[in-house]
């Protein structure tokens, strides 16, 4: 490749990058907005059915693709529950219980989340002394954040709140795990348009069963504007950008982004939604980061780290 092409297409790679650290890490306090007026349940399935139809026109009406084969379907089906109903919809509904920054803060702890499962369920992970200090220092920073958030002030709502955060991650690192041994022969933005999809439909009829939900109509032009940002930028943008980085620049670059996303959620949530930052929280992110960063480099899978990322 001629030096000049190649220079440019990693400088884009390096945009790309930085688009999705900042964008990703705003849609956190994007989430916590709207759910000031919609149910988190409701939110989850307006995104991913708009997000996942605008994957589907482009790919079916424009690039002409054939339907999944059912082979095809099954995992995708298997990875839309863990991944969409289970992950992203629990993680957006425990969010309005917990500060912003606490809630982006469990989701970065994925690649812990991840080794355990592989470690636990498949024996395929040696978990040597690294991971184990890791793994120490990334709950000790949570707690940290947790403890300067929360204090004494513990009551039903906020363990409610971590309960659905913790089970949302877990499923994201299943998923995260599934997908891995998953050998799908469509195009991946084509594969995620249908997991969004039916991801949707799952929570529509369960969201219409269990809870009250905002009719269209009586939902306001802000609320609307939130949701599109979280369409367009959290579902869209931000996701083709990462794809984008994957391909032109190294794994360890690439994966950079899921420790900034922690960072960007706390700092934007203190400004926009004025949630607390004291410097014990700020500590607290980056004892966190550096355990998952310490996990994440110790162990290796196929000479390529875990960079697949719960995004909100």
């Amino acid at each position: 490749m001629d030096q000049s092409v190649y220079n440019s297409s990693r400088n884009k790679g390096y945009f790309a990058l930085f688009l999705t650290s900042l964008l990703w890490g705003t849609t956190w306090v994007v989430s916590k907005f709207t759910l000031q007026s919609l149910p988190g349940l409701q939110l989850s399935y307006l995104r991913q059915f708009i997000a996942g139809g605008c994957f589907l026109l482009y790919f079916i009406g424009y690039k002409k693709q054939p339907l999944p084969t059912l082979k095809d379907f099954k995992s995708l089906l298997i990875m839309s529950i863990l991944m969409f109903v289970f992950a992203n919809a629990l993680s957006t509904w425990g969010l309005k219980y917990l500060p912003t920054g606490l809630a982006a803060l469990i989701g970065a702890l994925y690649p812990i989340i991840v080794v355990g499962i592989e470690w636990f369920f498949y024996k395929k992970r040696d978990i040597n002394k690294l991971t184990i200090i890791g793994l120490f220092i990334g709950i000790l920073g949570v707690f940290f954040v947790f403890n300067e958030n929360m204090g004494n002030q513990i009551d039903a709502d906020t363990l409610f709140g971590l309960a659905l955060s913790f089970f949302a991650i877990f499923c994201w690192s299943l998923g995260t795990v599934f997908l891995s041994k998953q050998h799908l022969s469509i195009n991946p933005y084509y594969g995620m348009g249908w997991k969004m999809m039916i991801g949707s439909l799952i929570l529509f009829v369960c969201t219409n069963l269990t809870t009250q939900v905002v009719p269209l109509q009586e939902i306001n032009f802000n609320t609307w504007m939130s949701l599109f940002y979280l369409i367009i930028i959290g579902s869209i943008i931000s996701f083709v950008a990462f794809i984008y980085s994957l391909k032109v620049l190294p794994a360890a670059v690439a994966s950079l982004y899921a420790y900034a996303n922690p960072i960007v959620a706390t700092i934007t949530a203190g400004i926009v939604l004025d949630e607390k930052i004291t410097l014990n929280i700020l500590l607290g992110t980056a004892i966190t980061i550096l355990g998952v960063y310490i996990v994440n480099h110790s162990i290796k899978r196929d000479q390529e780290e875990i960079v697949i990322e719960s995004e909100i």
